[in-house]
């Protein structure tokens, strides 16, 4: 009986102790723990403060990109808009014309072509394309007198070209009040030019573009 009271009291100290022992256990780790814990948050605050703060200044770098590309772009539409109208090629329908009669080399007709207002534009093709009429013997034949280079046109700049409705020393042809003129042979717009009177029209010729109106006199070399 003795002997197993004794086991007990035993199995009883032993108990006890390891109760002891991990409560101890749990009071030493507790403050060590919190304090790791408390050492691991404050990083990760610290991170997300960060990341917060790097988020403000990229946030606040894009609005400043927005900003100057909004401005840029904007800049861009206005010289654009200031642009209508230039650095074309002239259609005859960009132009205005007058025609006057002229007395040497037997007469012929003078064209002064000058761009509308607003308008800058090149006359890229050097000969006009000149008919009377809609038949083939009403078109001018091009005699290569005049300018070389293309011109450009805008303001009170102008270019001339010469006409001479008949180059036969026969009687007869047929007469026009009207001269047809465009800027190239494809040209969906040529003018019908009124002629300061009559003209009697048989093989006529036509020169090129130039702005000196002595290099565009008509005649068959």
């Amino acid at each position: 009986m003795r002997s197993r009271l004794a086991a007990r009291s035993a199995r009883l100290v032993l108990a006890a102790a390891a109760v002891t022992a991990l409560a101890a256990t749990t009071t030493a780790c507790g403050p060590e723990e919190l304090a790791d814990s408390g050492s691991s948050a404050a990083p990760s605050a610290a991170a997300s403060e960060g990341s917060d703060k790097s988020s403000g200044e990229k946030s606040s770098t894009g609005g400043s990109d927005s900003s100057d590309s909004s401005g840029s772009s904007d800049k861009g539409e206005s010289a654009d808009d200031g642009k209508s109208g230039y650095g074309q090629a002239c259609g005859t329908n960009d132009l205005d014309f007058t025609v006057t009669s002229e007395s040497q080399a037997g007469g012929y007709y003078l064209v002064t072509a000058k761009a509308k207002s607003g308008i800058t534009c090149t006359l890229e093709v050097n000969t006009p394309t000149v008919s009377f009429g809609s038949d083939a013997d009403g078109v001018a034949s091009p005699v290569g007198q005049g300018g070389e280079e293309p011109i450009k046109l805008t303001g009170s700049a102008v270019a001339y070209t010469g006409i001479n409705p008949k180059t036969t020393d026969i009687d007869g042809g047929v007469e026009f009040e009207n001269v047809i003129i465009g800027t190239t042979e494809d040209d969906p717009n040529p003018a019908e030019l009124k002629l300061p009177e009559p003209a009697t029209v048989d093989k006529p010729i036509v020169t090129n573009w130039s702005t000196n109106p002595s290099e565009t006199i008509p005649v068959i070399v």
